[in-house]
């Protein structure tokens, strides 16, 4: 008896269901305006790990308002910068920005800028 491999379009494949409860997690608690680093905290992670699965999810689409946490950690001088930086830019890589801008922001805050400009601007 000879047995066959599935063909491609017969194959399933089933995922935990973790990437998605964190992403709802982490979209209901930024819904709810809780500090950045206290969302980190409460799934154990750091905050470029953080910044990384928001990054995940404003690059799939989804809209995340972080207004409340970039006004904590920028102000209103350091936004206009960095909006007309990412306005102007050719690129939005982070390497780049974080070469003009020469030190003068840390590369977190500038990704996490990003997250807000992406989200209100480039979706």
């Amino acid at each position: 008896m000879k047995t066959t491999s599935p063909r491609p379009d017969d194959l399933i494949v089933k995922s935990t269901g973790l990437n998605s409860a964190l992403k709802l997690y982490l979209i209901q608690n930024v819904d709810r305006k809780l500090p950045l680093d206290d969302i980190a905290s409460a799934k154990g992670m750091d905050m470029t790990k953080l910044i990384s699965e928001m990054e995940t999810i404003v690059f799939s689409g989804t809209k995340l308002n972080i207004n409340y946490w970039v006004e904590e950690i920028l102000d209103e001088d350091q936004q206009e910068e960095l909006k007309e930086y990412f306005m102007e830019a050719e690129t939005d890589s982070i390497d780049a920005a974080v070469e003009e801008f020469d030190g003068d922001y840390e590369e977190e805050d500038i990704r996490i800028y990003r997250l807000k400009f992406i989200s209100e601007v480039g979706n």
